[in-house]
């Protein structure tokens, strides 16, 4: 007996008409942008060995991919995540390479959260990787490009995040834990939790380092950030982090957004995965980031292949979400529909191709009797109607509207 044949798995949905429309609108906005900027497209196979993924940084617990096995017994996974595939084709196929590499991508993600209600496992992403340098010029391209991916959306109240997780490794090294309570410290910071916070970093101890580490959720806001932050963090190495992101951000703000873009050194999301500077991008109408990425110096290097390289995603179901209830993307309807009499059923087909090299857009009538084209025109709103036999007769349907 079937039970789920008419039906979608937990986490997936159909996309219909106008999601369609707002995901293609979309898709060509940000390749435009991309492709602008002189990336060039990738796309990776959805099914990628485990051992991909498999690094010394395990990002991805077992747990959280899906996951098969190919007729020689081998474990694969569906894609969880774009970075680490395009990660193995730099350190591959594109290895000869001229350095800088510019890639772009588009395509979904898999990802296994059963603890997440409403939670999405498969995410239309799209992002840049920027592979092969590790200059300030480089920070400040990516960037750049995020917030203007998020200006591009026309959402006026959209809001860009910046820091650097290089802090929050510094401080977290100087800890006697271990790595599961740096990890759940890290988890309390980026979900801001003060409370089970502040007991963690208690039952520590209590030393300039916890305190810092307590504080450092709370370091948010404008160029106010660094004098806090400075007063609070006395180290060398974390001083000369906030002064290079001091750079970035005095650079930042010559493009114009003002009040968009502001500090968080409270980004700590992914510590295995990035090494530097970290960014989140918000949209009004959405409670979670549509846009993160940042630096990662030691990714590729987990590929035989020791190369720096930034980049950002997208998350372009959830812009859809936004755009979709901001404004009304309509479905292309067929300005003719064109109906073949007894016998003329090729002459029909013939005639409404010649309409579409003019830029028609034009429907073959299935029905047998012109009425019944006309009617079905009636109800779709298609603006003519022609029948197609011995002579050419048109019909204007509802006014033409």
């Amino acid at each position: 007996m079937k039970n789920f044949d008419l039906i979608t798995p937990e986490g997936t949905k159909d996309l219909l008409f106008e999601d369609c429309a707002v995901r293609r609108s979309l898709e060509e906005k940000l390749s435009g942008i991309f492709k602008s900027k002189g990336y060039c497209e990738v796309v990776t196979p959805g099914l990628e060995f485990f051992d991909v993924f498999n690094l010394n940084s395990r990002y991805f617990p077992q747990e959280s991919m899906y996951k098969l096995v190919d007729n020689k017994g081998r474990l694969l996974v569906v894609r969880p995540d774009s970075t680490m595939p395009i990660a193995r084709v730099a350190a591959t196929r594109l290895r000869d390479a001229e350095l800088p590499l510019r890639l772009f991508y588009r395509q979904n993600v898999y990802r296994n959260k059963p603890v997440m209600r409403g939670r999405s496992d498969e995410i239309h992403q799209m992002g840049i990787e920027l592979i092969g340098s590790d200059s300030n010029r480089a920070d400040l391209e990516v960037i750049s490009s995020a917030i203007e991916v998020l200006a591009s959306f026309e959402n006026d109240d959209f809001r860009f995040e910046l820091g650097d997780i290089g802090i929050f490794r510094e401080l977290v090294n100087k800890l006697d834990a271990d790595i599961s309570v740096k990890e759940e410290i890290r988890s309390l910071i980026e979900v801001k939790n003060y409370p089970a916070l502040n007991d963690l970093l208690d039952s520590i101890g209590s030393n300039e380092v916890t305190y810092a580490l307590k504080q450092l959720p709370r370091l948010f806001g404008g160029e106010e950030v660094f004098d806090k932050a400075s007063k609070l963090l006395n180290d060398e190495k974390i001083e000369k982090i906030l002064s290079d992101l001091h750079c970035i951000y005095n650079s930042l703000t010559t493009l114009g957004y003002n009040g968009k873009i502001t500090l968080d050194l409270g980004i700590v999301n992914k510590m295995d995965y990035y090494t530097g500077v970290v960014m989140k991008g918000y949209l009004q109408g959405y409670g979670d980031a549509v846009l993160s990425g940042g630096r990662y110096n030691k990714l590729l290097a987990e590929f035989g292949y020791d190369v720096p390289a930034t980049g950002f995603a997208v998350n372009v179901d959830a812009v859809a979400k936004v755009m979709k209830q901001e404004n009304a993307y309509s479905v292309p309807v067929p300005e003719v529909i064109v109906y073949g009499a007894e016998g003329f059923v090729m002459e029909a087909i013939k005639y409404a191709q010649s309409l579409r090299t003019d830029g028609v857009i034009v429907e073959n009538s299935v029905f047998e009797t012109y009425e019944e084209t006309k009617s079905y025109a009636e109800k779709k709103k298609i603006a003519k109607a022609v029948c197609v036999s011995e002579t050419v007769t048109e019909d204007i349907i509802n006014g033409g509207n």
